[in-house]
């Protein structure tokens, strides 16, 4: 059965205030930034037995099984789900479906060109532009039925899934941490050295990155149209089995990968490492969903009692554009030659620890942001890339 397009209003809804908003969206964003500072500041460094051999083996198994191919998931669902925000927060303002398709794909394009600026600054490891590209090729599924979105969702979980699974099989074939093959870490070039490779990637990074959130993207959209994170006091049951199998089905798939990342499990068979591989980050698509799921439950019992730790998160999430920026300028001058350069000198629970501190640091000054009533500077400028000024003046509302 298709999904009921909402109808255009004929007189322009106010704007939606700023305590009006739904809390667990927010609140799930900024917890997936925490995800990303996990999954990002290991890429930096090159010596990954640095530090305690202890430490660095749990921090190992913690990031195959709650980290690795979870965070990405994490970003396409809520970015998915914020684009069914976007086209009914239009609708609702009195635009017709022409015209808000239009500001999607606008916003697609311009979270590419950021994206790629992001690339050109600053690292090679961008999500952005993915994205955006996304939000460009997608947007007209947002008018398609229901099983239009999880058919589409479940043919290109297929390649997804074959694509980061042989990424993951070689360097562990070899003994070789996933982390350590996908590394960012500078080796001592410099800036234009670094600039010069990241520039002859970016394509095939961006159509790569592409592939691998669609899914996550169009389930997210799905979910968007049921309102899951804006009402999870209506679906709360609902949430509770979704977060439990998900979790479950992560746990399942993951645990045989991470054996084998942390060294526990030694000379797997050839069947026995490819399924382990494949099966992390097919069931790391659940476990990124069950995030969501988790966290929109954690904002029912938020909403009662709304503390200052759950205030400073949920004002990150509605800076989360900001916020991943800073991560990126976060990890350069701490790691990079022409920062701290400090690449060499912490292992993998180092660097996780520095994923924790500059997730802290931007919770911080986001809360500042929130007190002082600034939104994020990644967000100015995307909203005034992005909506056009108005023929009658009145620019964006």
């Amino acid at each position: 059965m298709n999904a009921p397009t909402p109808a255009p209003s004929r007189t322009p809804a106010a704007p939606t205030l700023p305590d009006q908003r739904a809390l667990a969206p927010d609140l799930a964003r900024g917890v997936m930034l925490l995800a990303i500072a996990f999954a990002h500041a290991p890429l930096f460094v090159t010596r990954f037995d640095r530090g305690s051999g202890p430490a660095n083996a749990i921090a190992s198994f913690f990031d195959t099984l709650f980290v690795a191919n979870h965070a990405r998931p994490l970003f396409a669902f809520l970015f998915g789900y914020s684009l069914v925000q976007l086209l009914n927060g239009r609708l609702r303002r009195g635009d017709d479906w022409v015209s808000a398709r239009k500001l999607l794909r606008r916003r697609g394009w311009w979270l590419v060109a950021i994206g790629l600026a992001h690339v050109v600054l600053l690292v090679p490891i961008d999500i952005l532009a993915p994205y955006g590209l996304a939000a460009v090729l997608l947007v007209g599924l947002l008018r398609r039925s229901d099983r239009a979105l999880l058919w589409t969702a479940g043919l290109v979980l297929v390649p997804a899934t074959a694509m980061v699974g042989v990424g993951m099989g070689y360097p562990l074939s070899q003994g070789i941490p996933t982390y350590a093959k996908a590394s960012v870490a500078a080796a001592g070039e410099g800036f234009w050295t670094l600039l010069a490779g990241r520039l002859g990637s970016w394509p095939l990074s961006l159509l790569v990155g592409l592939l691998i959130v669609l899914p996550g993207v169009l389930i997210g959209m799905w979910a968007g149209r049921r309102r899951y994170l804006d009402e999870p006091e209506r679906h709360r049951s609902f949430l509770v089995r979704v977060a439990l199998t998900t979790t479950a089905l992560s746990l399942a798939g993951g645990i045989p990968a991470a054996l084998i990342q942390a060294g526990v499990w030694t000379d797997p068979s050839v069947p026995a490492l490819w399924t382990a591989v494949v099966a992390q980050p097919l069931t790391g698509y659940a476990g990124g969903i069950g995030m969501a799921a988790l966290t929109a439950l954690a904002a029912v019992a938020a909403a009662r009692r709304h503390g200052r730790f759950t205030t400073a998160v949920e004002a990150l999430g509605r800076r989360s554009l900001s916020g991943y920026l800073f991560q990126s300028v976060a990890f350069v001058l701490v790691f990079y030659p022409y920062g701290f350069w400090l690449e060499d000198d912490m292992g993998l629970a180092g660097a996780m620890g520095v994923g924790a501190a500059t997730w802290l640091a931007s919770l911080l000054i986001a809360d500042l942001m929130r007190r002082s009533g600034h939104r994020g500077p990644a967000e100015i400028l995307l909203r005034r890339l992005a909506y056009r000024t108005r023929q009658d003046g009145s620019g964006p509302r």
